[in-house]
């Protein structure tokens, strides 16, 4: 069986470029794999959370997933937190995983950055506890993005150790899915940023959670330039490449903003709209939008305001969860050598 694992941490805000990057793809993988997507609370609080904040994202992330159009009948939604197997398998890997393994990750140093001492250790093991979430569920595909390719290569060590370590076929060697080109999603107020909840301005982003009049508002109110749409000579093999995307950094975000809600090629768009006078693309891309963005939004505060029904689903989603993971812990204890009964 074809199982997937993927976790979303509950950091608020989510905006377009986690629905384009992330979510709009679990949507579509439900229909191939059977898919356990996660709220990774646990991750969260490797760095200082506000309490209340956590709770109130863990809810969003879960409503996001839900007003997307993620079945949670099908498929398998619960925050980490509900289900210790994650914690306990991750101690068992942090007796497996190597130092120089965890040393080797570049995203411990870049957040860390100059002041590593004061690093949290959950921040620092953070990968070992990924590794666990994917393999208490034994998942053979984790989709994955450019930030995350190292932690899921370290997550096949640690599997493939366990493996040899104990001689016995335990845990599957979990495939990394990679999709095409990711759209790189970048302010609406200015296109050398990439879009971000940190950024001061709301109408630099376009929100899960913004209605269809707000969706409509931002789209008009970005940033533009005076010259009309360029074509698809500005691409180099069927690339942008970056000298030219500099050139008219606006106008060539909300391009690929329009193409990846339509679902067309960057090229074929450049072609559709060459030549065409801002004015009119904006007004295509806000029905565009809307059209698509605007349900969402209005489906996740209406699932915002009713956050019994939210816990619920994370309830069940626990309960099956599992149902999966405590046969695999139950394994892994026997081969350790740690008694259960």
């Amino acid at each position: 069986m074809k199982r997937i694992f993927s976790g979303v941490q509950p950091t608020g805000n989510l905006h377009l470029g986690n629905y384009l990057g992330a979510i709009r793809n679990f949507v579509r993988l439900q229909e191939e794999f059977d898919c356990i997507y996660c709220v990774v609370d646990l991750h969260a609080i490797t760095v200082a959370q506000d309490p209340a904040e956590l709770t109130h994202n863990t809810r969003e992330v879960t409503a996001a997933f839900l007003a997307a159009g993620i079945d949670p009948r099908k498929n398998i939604i619960l925050n980490q937190s509900r289900n210790p197997d994650h914690a306990e398998l991750a101690w068992i890997f942090n007796c497996i995983a190597r130092l120089g393994w965890l040393n080797r990750m570049t995203q411990f140093k870049e957040k860390a950055g100059k002041h590593r001492e004061n690093a949290s250790v959950g921040l620092y093991a953070y990968p070992i506890l990924m590794a666990a979430d994917i393999l208490a569920y034994k998942a053979t595909h984790v989709p994955v993005g450019e930030d995350q390719k190292q932690h899921l290569e370290l997550c096949r060590d640690i599997a493939q150790k366990f493996n040899h370590d104990y001689g016995r076929e335990v845990f599957p060697i979990t495939e990394p899915l990679i999709f095409g080109a990711a759209t790189r999603v970048m302010s609406l107020r200015d296109g050398t940023n990439k879009m971000s909840k940190s950024d001061p301005s709301d109408y630099s982003r376009i929100n899960m959670t913004d209605d269809r009049d707000t969706v409509a508002l931002k789209i008009r109110k970005a940033k533009t330039d005076p010259e009309v749409l360029p074509g698809p000579d500005s691409l180099a093999d069927g690339l942008l490449p970056p000298e030219v995307e500099a050139t008219r950094p606006e106008a060539f975000n909300l391009l690929a903003i329009y193409a990846a809600l339509a679902d067309k090629d960057f090229a074929d768009v450049l072609a559709e709209f060459e030549g065409k006078e801002f004015s009119f693309f904006k007004t295509v891309l806000t029905d565009l939008a809307v059209s698509v963005l605007g349900p969402i939004g209005g489906e996740m505060q209406r699932l915002l305001a009713d956050p019994d029904y939210v816990d619920d689903i994370l309830r069940d989603g626990a309960e099956r969860a599992r149902a999966i993971t405590q046969p695999v812990i139950d394994e892994v204890m026997d081969v350790v050598g740690l008694l259960r009964s």
